[in-house]
């Protein structure tokens, strides 16, 4: 598959999360006597994940996070080659889809936009959680999203069910973190919402791409300690090369 399609599935994917997940949030969350609730939340960032993954996994391999490519480079399952352009795929995906969001969003009269789903800490955490939990939080959430979508997606796993374990790991992990970040464990997801806010969300963007990527680098070197290394992509890459001829 071309890099040129590869990289506008990530586009789009990215666009699906953010849009979906920070919009259950900026839209659904608080809604007068039906709010879905941080549940609601948790739930539909594992749909954007679940559904986006049966939509483009065979295309691009549905990534939709810059810290899952670079964990998925670490641990041998993804070209250095391809990163630059999945990594400004995502993150463009995840501002436009901040952006529609924000048009939506605004057209409700008095709509404040506050901190548009946008993660923060100390202050800026729904929690008021420090600095220290928040950058921990996203370091060990991170590394266990990138440990379910390693070992979910090994080619000795049961085929077929990775999505599953993925998306239901990521709601899992947004009811864990969403009160500590508002939940990341994303640099797209995150730089997305902050361009809406500005101000204190670019400020604090730091953390949720030196966290996530961090947690996701340690997954890709500890998973295949502990199950063995999986095809190298150098391998498949072979395999297909010889296959088209």
């Amino acid at each position: 598959m071309p890099l040129s399609k590869r990289a506008a599935a990530e586009f789009v994917g990215t666009f699906w999360l953010v849009f979906g997940g920070c919009g259950s949030a900026v839209l659904s969350a608080a809604f007068p006597q039906l709010g879905i609730g941080f549940l609601g939340v948790a739930l539909a960032f594992g749909l954007t994940v679940l559904t986006m993954a049966f939509a483009i996994g065979h295309i691009s391999g549905c990534h939709l996070n810059p810290a899952v490519s670079v964990g998925l480079l670490v641990a041998k399952r993804f070209s250095a080659k391809d990163l630059p352009a999945y990594v400004v795929a995502q993150v463009l995906g995840g501002i436009a889809g901040a952006g529609v969001l924000y048009v939506i969003a605004t057209g409700k009269p008095g709509f404040e936009l506050g901190g548009f789903a946008s993660n923060g800490f100390a202050e800026n955490s729904p929690g008021g959680y420090s600095l220290e939990a928040c950058l921990v939080a996203e370091l060990v959430l991170t590394f266990m999203f990138l440990m379910i979508i390693l070992g979910s997606t090994d080619r000795r796993a049961p085929q077929g069910f990775a999505p599953i374990a993925i998306g239901l790991g990521l709601t899992l992990i947004h009811l864990i973190g969403i009160p500590v970040t508002n939940l990341s464990v994303n640099p797209a997801r995150s730089t997305g919402p902050a361009v809406m806010v500005g101000g204190w969300a670019i400020r604090q963007l730091w953390l949720f791409w030196l966290a996530p990527i961090a947690g996701a680098a340690l997954a890709g070197i500890v998973y295949p300690l502990i199950a063995g290394g999986d095809e190298p992509v150098r391998e498949i890459q072979k395999k297909a090369g010889n296959k088209a001829a």
